[in-house]
């Protein structure tokens, strides 16, 4: 699948973006595995979440739909999911992956972990690592990447005090997932703050866990009970407009109930310093977490200096913000961003390629990028299967001279589901295409 995107010169109106994505995900595994029924609404049916889905339905919890985006998990408790009778393919998604190593690792049965190209290329060793020292048995590649081979462990796990190299959410929730089972506390500190979606969420279910600048512990031995969990908008998603918005001189959209978790809210203050005209109203709690209708209104950006842990507040955000980057008067620097490497693709690399066939002035940088911001001419880009990467580039014709069509585009239904409708709806002109086939 490809995008066709002609040059649009306005946006305006409002939107709600689907689900959080890291939400949902941990909705369906919390519930999975708590004493009693849960209900889920505001669910994001994408194919990353669908594939967490298929996951526990496939290792014996009861799962019914109620409709696109409500869920009845009827949850088996902290040791009652059972061996799947294949290899669980996880897609596309590394939350699911990740997180399952370290809900799985102490499970009584062996299980096989597998995923799509992009996925078993991804590095695997920040969790399995930390997990193997608790006492889990694991196998992956030999470079140490999926499918991960599960085995049920020897002993009980022991808890473990980690300090990993880096701020990862994913990280930092299988360790945490692998203590409930462990015997003793177990705590993992980061360089920087990562995202709190399971620290939240584990309290909602019942669960004592201890949190602060960058750590996070919990007692093992813990049981969930069941939660019902309400799902706001996701701020990832909703990134790519803020970005619109703000790059369109006269635009003006507001996103609707979008997640406002002070882990997340990187690309709101990043906007800022680059002189964005953004308001957030109505601020109130769903689900446990905070959330708010974000305005924005278009004008002229300049360049910034990101770096620091503001970056790790930001990251799944840093293609739509390359784009802002892009249009911004000056050079900006981004640095401290090395993670982008390992996402579903390459994003310093992919996104800098992309810019620079757009006629922009990008050097990629071993953590980072520098941006020159000025016209964009347009022409084709490769979103090389990052869904991301594809979102981010449609969202630079609005201030493109001549149609960009984008490559590979496929994978944005693994997170935004009904995106070419809602980019359509605020002003976007965006045309979906046969991979290989004609530009009209």
């Amino acid at each position: 699948m490809d995008y066709l995107c002609q040059p649009a010169r306005d946006i305006r109106g409002s939107l709600r973006v689907p689900g959080d994505k890291s939400i949902s995900h941990r909705a369906v595994m919390f519930a999975a595995i708590a004493d009693g029924s849960s209900r889920v609404t505001g669910f994001l049916p994408g194919e990353d979440c669908l594939a967490t889905l298929r996951a526990f339905a496939a290792m014996g919890v009861p799962v019914e739909r109620l409709g696109d985006t409500e869920l009845r998990i009827d949850g088996v408790g902290m040791h009652g999911l059972r061996a799947p009778a294949q290899p669980l393919d996880l897609g596309n998604s590394g939350t699911s992956m990740r997180l399952l190593a370290g809900l799985l690792a102490p499970q009584a049965f062996e299980v096989t972990l597998t995923g799509d190209a992009s996925l078993t290329r991804r590095p695997m060793r920040r969790v399995t690592e930390p997990l193997t020292r608790m006492g889990a048995d694991i196998g992956t590649s030999a470079d140490g990447t999926a499918p991960l081979q599960l085995h049920a462990p020897k002993a009980p796990l022991r808890a473990i005090d980690y300090r990993s190299p880096v701020a990862s959410a994913q990280v930092k929730s299988a360790v945490l997932l692998a203590g409930l089972y462990a015997e003793g506390r177990t705590s993992v500190h980061e360089p920087h703050t990562s995202r709190d979606h399971s620290e939240r969420m584990l309290r909602a279910f019942g669960v004592e866990v201890e949190s602060g600048d960058g750590f996070a512990a919990l007692e093992g031995g813990q049981t969930l009970r069941a939660a019902d969990v309400e799902v706001p908008a996701d701020i990832s998603s909703a990134a790519f407009f803020l970005v619109a918005a703000a790059i369109t001189p006269g635009a003006e959209l507001t996103l609707e109930a979008v997640g406002l978790n002070p882990t997340r809210t990187g690309v709101i203050d990043i906007l800022r310093s680059m002189g964005a005209d953004l308001t957030v109203h109505d601020e109130r709690t769903l689900g446990g977490e905070p959330v708010g209708d974000i305005t924005v209104r278009g004008g002229r950006l300049h360049a910034a200096e990101i770096a620091g842990e503001v970056v790790s507040r930001a990251i799944d955000e840093f293609p739509a913000i390359f784009v802002a980057a892009a249009c911004a008067t000056g050079e900006t620097v981004i640095r401290d961003a090395a993670e982008l490497r390992v996402k579903e693709s390459d994003r310093i690399r992919t996104m800098m390629d992309g810019l620079r066939a757009l006629g922009v002035s990008a050097i990629a940088e071993p953590d980072g990028a520098r941006i020159l911001g000025g016209r964009i001419h347009g022409g084709v880009v490769d979103a090389c299967g990052d869904h991301r990467v594809a979102m981010s580039l449609a969202m630079a014709s609005l201030r493109a001279e001549q149609p960009i069509r984008i490559r590979d585009c496929a994978n944005v239904q693994t997170s935004f589901p009904g995106f070419r409708e809602a980019a359509c709806g605020v002003g976007l002109d965006l045309r979906v295409l046969q991979a290989g086939g004609p530009d009209a």
